[in-house]
């Protein structure tokens, strides 16, 4: 089983998305010692936004480009091949603004490549990255999943499920820490209830 880790917060040891993932790390290399792990910080791996030239750059033969472009689509082809590879994701996905970070969405737009992972046809469009598994660690300051207010206004999980059902991925789970910002006795709180959602995910796939 391979496994693509994606870290996109853009703190570091203030992070709880890391602090969490680094636990989640811990078990599954623990459970798939001979495994293959993947591990991307896209903070410290920066990922271009897409662009016009980048686009272009596709249609063109090879010898024409600029040695830039030539490395931002033989990035585009390395992030493309690791996806496809992966059995298994787990995306450390902090709240930004309502929504996932830069970092992220520039990962997702490198991935979203028609033919490769999905592919339009007459009747619609068909996701083609299914049967893999995706583990979204997702961090919150204040409460998204309380009442209907509230989850309108989440634009982090709801879009990562759209994006992930969209090419063909049904199986994704949610490991949530949310209203950390509101008191320390809810981060606390928070915090515990999601290590032991990470502990029991993985006992759950042992027993």
């Amino acid at each position: 089983m391979n496994l693509l880790a994606i870290n996109s917060s853009i703190l570091e040891d203030y992070s709880i998305s890391r602090q969490l993932m680094t636990q989640f790390l811990d078990y599954w290399q623990r459970e798939n010692p001979k495994s293959e792990m993947i591990y991307r910080d896209l903070n410290a791996q920066t990922i271009g936004h897409l662009s016009s030239e980048l686009l272009q750059a596709k249609q063109k033969p090879i010898n024409e480009l600029s040695p830039e472009l030539r490395r931002e689509l033989e990035l585009s082809e390395e992030l493309i091949t690791e996806f496809l590879n992966a059995d298994e994701l787990v995306i450390g996905a902090p709240m930004y603004n309502f929504t996932i970070s830069t970092q992220l969405k520039s990962w997702i737009d490198r991935i979203l490549v028609a033919g490769r992972t999905f592919k339009y046809t007459e009747q619609g469009v068909m996701g083609l990255s299914g049967g893999k598994r995706v583990t979204i660690i997702s961090t919150r300051g204040n409460h998204y999943s309380s009442d209907e207010v509230m989850r309108a206004k989440d634009f982090q999980e709801n879009y990562l499920r759209t994006i992930f059902n969209f090419i063909g991925i049904n199986e994704i789970k949610i490991i949530r820490a949310e209203g950390l910002h509101l008191s320390e006795s809810i981060k606390k709180q928070s915090m515990e209830q999601a290590e032991n959602e990470i502990k029991k995910a993985f006992s759950d796939l042992v027993n």
